[in-house]
């Protein structure tokens, strides 16, 4: 065991956030921290870093154990680039590095004693340095940023010039780089794209140290984690498993504990009233024993009862009326800032399509979102709407939010036909309840922006929604309302996010955005990684003819993949694509080999467990009496061990 927490409590004026709170992490392990928003999942990792004091109880860290916390907002001093930042975790293998270099040049001109003792002193430093990785420092410090989604272009861009999320990034890679014995992590997903969200999965996974993660990106948690620790209106639970384990047993633990709870009640209003029957008859006697029975019933450890599931936040999205079947026509768009982001993008989408828009950080998503509703404009092309098309726009940044203005101005500005009751009634619907209705947006959080926003979703009857990263800053539960109201939604929608699981969800259509071009896949998210290298393989293949398409999706029945081209490239643009397709069969074949992993586990998982039931039949009377039955359980028995044997050496082969 490596980090213990025990009876924990804290409070912040009368809302408590921990009740005597007790886990343990061992180490090596992988744990997730769960919860609604405000439920206290960084005010506990802040309790275990020392920033915040628990109330009552007890934090424990092994002996020796180095602790590691990323934030969700991370400050860095400034003055230096990207790569100079996150050097500065490995300054004691640079300073190592120094130091036999110049004691290279010392030995050049020392000679007799003055050289042994530098030769002794060189070698013992290089040994050092070497225990310490010092030959790989390099490597280590590019390949993180590299994962973490800079390109080698960035790293001497200087920190003072990032957004908030590159500065999260940086701080990121700094921690990973410092490979603390336990690493806790505040939404770590919340600024990476989907090929850094993998990256680091599978760096997580591989980590030696034991990881704490507060994240609400389901497939993240359903990859890394093999503990859940949820924390329910101040209680904390561990559960075994991945996220799905956890929903599963969460599920089964609320049901017993909300059949426990209705069982004794029924007990309770039966002894109740058994209590007034006996008064009611008003005798001396009668009226002793229902005395008795309420001293009994006063002694009962009455249990809580259970949590309601939450569905407080109400979202139904419903347009006014239909449009028409051709909903959004794009042909031949461009668009260019210091370098072009796409080039000659045709995209159409029909009526009651869900398509997903998904791709890299920087490769345009968010431009062509606001290209199409007409925010900006596009270098070259043209954009038409279909019949009776009405656009709802989500905004990532909430920029259709006005700071200065109080939630309640905010609808009432915008649709002035609804009368008070109306908006007070539909800000409840989204947890905004009493006087909050009059807080200033400028003064909300990530969380209740999005609500807002989804709220004037909501209210704009819109038939066209146009959704940029829609679950940013909702947690997991708000996550599957929006879920359920977009499956349950008629009109048609092109949502850009990194969710993979929101998007496995509701998506029917996915474009990724890669290259400067769209290519398509008809299905949802689980579709396209089953053929996302198929179809890339063949855009490499085919992009000579690329010229004859003229940039229009050619669809292929057979495989119900599609693909659109961009212009001929560039000599520069052709070794970018090498090494790209180079970085695409690299991700290919760890997939692959990801996948015959997970497979032979579980293999192994049912063959043991087989045969573990195999020696409880084989301990029973009735089975070891009848030996043709043993003979039977015997053989499958030795079957299964060699089974075994095979699988134990081609799984480790495989995990190495």
């Amino acid at each position: 065991m490596i980090l213990s927490c025990h009876n924990i409590s804290k409070s912040f004026g009368t809302d408590t956030v921990l009740k005597d709170a007790s886990f343990h992490i061992e180490a090596h392990e992988k744990a997730a921290v769960v919860g609604i928003n405000g439920a206290g999942k960084s005010t506990l990792l802040k309790i275990l870093i020392g920033e915040e004091t628990a109330d009552t109880g007890e934090v424990t860290i092994a002996k020796g154990a180095t602790v590691g916390y990323l934030a969700q907002q991370n400050m860095l001093p400034g003055g230096l680039s990207i790569y100079e930042e996150v050097a500065q975790v490995k300054q004691d293998v640079i300073d190592m590095e120094n130091s036999l270099r110049i004691m290279e040049h010392q030995m050049d001109e020392a000679s007799g004693d003055t050289l042994e003792a530098l030769i002794d002193r060189y070698h013992q430093t290089q040994t050092q340095f070497e225990q310490a990785g010092g030959y790989a420092w390099k490597s280590e410090i590019s390949g993180v940023l590299r994962g973490l989604g800079f390109t080698d272009d960035e790293f001497g861009k200087s920190v003072d010039t990032l957004s908030g999320g590159q500065k999260t990034r940086v701080a990121l890679g700094k921690l990973l780089l410092a490979s603390p014995d336990i690493m806790l992590l505040d939404e770590p997903t919340n600024h990476l794209d989907l090929n850094s969200i993998e990256w680091l999965e599978n760096y997580l996974l591989n980590y030696r140290g034991a990881v704490i993660v507060v994240a609400h990106d389901r497939y993240f948690l359903n990859k890394v984690v093999s503990k859940v620790i949820e924390i329910d209106q101040g209680h904390v639970l561990s559960f075994p498993g991945d996220y799905n384990d956890y929903s599963v047993h969460k599920q089964q633990l609320r049901e017993a504990q909300l059949k426990a709870w209705m069982n004794q009640q029924a007990r309770i209003r039966h002894q109740e009233e058994v209590i007034a029957k006996l008064r009611s008859f008003n005798r001396e006697k009668s009226i002793r024993r229902a005395e008795s029975r309420e001293k009994m019933l006063g002694r009962i450890d009455r249990l809580e009862k259970p949590s309601e599931e939450r569905s407080d936040m109400r979202l139904n999205l419903a347009p006014r009326i239909e449009s028409g079947k051709d909903v959004l026509s794009a042909e031949h768009l461009s668009k260019s800032f210091e370098f072009t982001l796409f080039d000659d993008l045709n995209l159409e989408i029909r009526r009651s399509e869900r398509v997903a828009l998904i791709g890299n950080n920087g490769t345009g998503k968010s431009t062509l979102l606001k290209i199409l509703i007409g925010q900006m404009e596009a270098d070259a092309g043209s954009v038409k709407l279909g019949t009776n098309v009405h656009i709802g726009y989500y905004d990532q940044e909430h920029q259709v939010l006005h700071p200065e203005k109080t939630l309640f101005d905010e609808l009432q500005d915008a649709f002035p036909s609804m009368n008070n009751t109306q908006i007070r009634d539909t800000l409840a619907s989204f947890l905004f309840t009493g006087d909050d209705v009059f807080k200033r947006v400028s003064d909300l959080s990530g969380g209740e922006r999005g609500r807002l926003s989804l709220a004037k979703l909501m209210l704009s009857e819109a038939n066209f929604l146009i959704l940029d990263e829609p679950t940013n800053h909702l947690d997991i539960l708000s996550k599957e309302i929006l879920e359920d109201a977009v499956n349950r939604y008629t009109g048609t929608i092109l949502c850009v996010s990194h969710d993979r699981w929101f998007i496995n969800r509701t998506a029917t259509r996915i474009l990724d955005l890669t290259g400067r071009t769209l290519i398509e896949y008809k299905g949802n998210y689980d579709y396209y990684l089953e053929k996302h290298e198929e179809l890339t393989q063949r855009l490499l293949k085919d992009d000579a003819a690329s010229h004859s398409s003229g940039g229009v999706i050619a669809s292929s029945n057979a495989s119900h993949l599609s693909m659109q081209k961009t212009a001929p490239a560039s000599a520069s643009s052709s070794d970018a694509r090498q090494d790209w397709k180079k970085q695409k069969e690299k991700q290919a074949k760890e997939r692959k080999r990801a996948a015959m992993l997970r497979e032979t586990e579980d293999e192994i998982a049912a063959l043991e467990e087989r045969d573990a039931r195999i020696d409880e039949e084989l301990q029973k009377e009735s089975v070891f009496t009848d030996l043709d039955l043993v003979r039977q359980l015997s053989g499958e028995k030795a079957d299964i061990t060699q089974r075994l044997e095979v699988l134990y050496e081609k799984w480790a082969q495989m995990a190495e």
